[in-house]
């Protein structure tokens, strides 16, 4: 029997008919494809297959590896097809191999990574247009496409992120965000205590560390109105906060003094301002962006500070997702629509984030803003399962990351594309990270 509480939860409509699941796993894979084609093809073959950090794969393994999971799931397992290239298979296993060893693999040259992935893709093609989206789990409402969009498009976000990582001339651009007036409004917002639904049931391209539904009991607290800003965090700095222990936790002040850390990543100082690089040009380091390229143990290090501290994972979907005037979770912080142009900075549609205060219809019900993309957000918690939590379709997504070895983040980043972000979704790191596109916003209990 249904828990008639989780009610309040958003029923996405299953019954949709099969050509517009077909339409939308076609748009998603199509746009999924497109921007790996920019961000494989805006460098020359020796940028794809130099490694630009042992953080990170050369960019033609993230390109081969994107075809084999899409033949592994959709060829293979949806439609039972042979397996094209069985011998490349532990080549772009991601467990198999950590990302430093990649390069002296024999992989496959940028060509035939083309070659390969076009392959499959002409193949997956064919099997949706008789793709009858129902029969099985992995069929059911088109989830087995929607789980290799979601997997490609975070393939490309990495992608991303080894561009800013990798040295050289400019290779991407794209337009800045429309410019905002100075956010002048409340610098936080009051989140009142109670239960709320969180995680999802219903939404059928949900992963399995979102599911399922439950109730959470979420004590009143007050959270950033934005996420905290350059101007902001550079306070923290000028007062001297990378150097005062008070602020740190004993493994975050070790790792900023055995890796000699002073600011966030690619920032410089020329001498009174900061100067940062991104995705090859260097710039002023502008005040009203939310401050990007922080570590957990820095963001943790920041509200201790500002005398707050990080929200939890709860408190952080409460704020994004509960609407107070109908008891409900919403799919995201605006509603139940997907996300639109005017609700969030998503999709690499610009390469940096939006000013503070910026996306005013994306907001939430209590007024928060800019909870979806911008800056993936870290929270308190660790990454640990729901109550009543099942691993699908493999263990290795989420299962095998459980614990308080990662910090979860939460909300997506500029870099994020709308099918690998909503207000459930979930990712997650080790604290010491600062290369993925990662912010905060600021939280503190209400006095009971």
């Amino acid at each position: 029997m249904t828990d008639p509480a989780l009610d309040t939860e958003p029923v996405v409509d299953e019954a949709l008919d099969a050509e517009a699941l077909r339409d939308r796993a076609l748009t998603t894979l199509t746009t999924a494809r497109d921007r790996t084609t920019l961000l494989t093809s805006c460098v020359e073959d020796p940028d794809l297959t130099a490694q630009h950090s042992p953080l990170m794969s050369p960019l033609v393994w993230d390109l081969a590896h994107i075809g084999n999971q899409e033949e592994q799931w959709l060829l293979r397992a949806v439609a039972g097809q042979e397996a094209i290239r069985p011998e490349i298979d532990s080549l772009y296993d991601a467990f198999e191999h950590p990302r430093s060893q990649r390069p002296s693999l024999p992989l496959l040259a940028p060509a035939e990574a083309r070659s390969y992935a076009a392959d499959v893709r002409g193949r997956v093609m064919d099997v949706l247009e008789r793709a009858a989206f129902h029969g099985t789990r992995l069929t059911e409402a088109g989830f087995a496409f929607g789980m290799v969009a979601q997997h490609e498009q975070q393939h490309d976000e990495t992608m991303l992120i080894t561009h800013q990582l990798r040295t050289g001339p400019q290779a991407l651009t794209a337009p800045a965000p429309d410019p905002v007036p100075l956010f002048t409004g409340p610098a936080e917002v009051l989140v009142p205590g109670g239960p709320f639904t969180m995680g999802t049931s219903t939404e059928p391209w949900a992963l399995d560390n979102e599911r399922p539904a439950h109730r959470r009991e979420v004590a009143s607290f007050s959270i950033d109105t934005t996420p905290v800003t350059n101007g902001a965090y550079q306070a923290f700095i000028e007062d001297g906060g990378y150097d005062d222990e008070r602020w740190w936790t004993a493994a975050g002040w070790a790792h900023i003094r055995r890796n000699s850390i002073h600011a966030p990543l690619y920032w410089s100082r020329d001498g009174r301002q900061w100067l940062r690089r991104r995705f090859g040009v260097t710039e002023v380091v502008p005040p009203q962006e939310p401050v990007l390229h922080v570590c957990w143990y820095e963001a943790d290090a920041y509200a201790r500070w500002a005398g707050r501290r990080l929200p939890t994972e709860a408190e952080w979907e409460k704020a994004a997702r509960h609407d107070p005037a109908g008891d409900r979770s919403t799919r995201y912080p605006w509603g139940d629509a997907d996300p639109a142009p005017e609700h969030a900075n998503l999709g690499q549609r610009h390469l940096r984030p939006a000013p503070a205060g910026s996306y005013p219809q994306g907001e939430s019900p209590l007024g928060v803003r800019q909870l979806i993309g911008d800056v993936w957000e870290w929270t308190a918690s660790d990454f640990l399962p729901y109550p009543g939590f099942e691993a699908f379709p493999y263990k290795e997504y989420s299962e095998v990351f459980f614990g308080p070895d990662h910090k979860v983040l939460r909300g997506g980043s500029f870099a994020v594309d709308a099918v690998a972000c909503r207000g459930t979704f979930r990712n997650w790191d080790y604290p010491i990270r600062r290369q993925i596109f990662s912010g905060f916003r600021t939280a503190r209990s209400e006095a009971v």
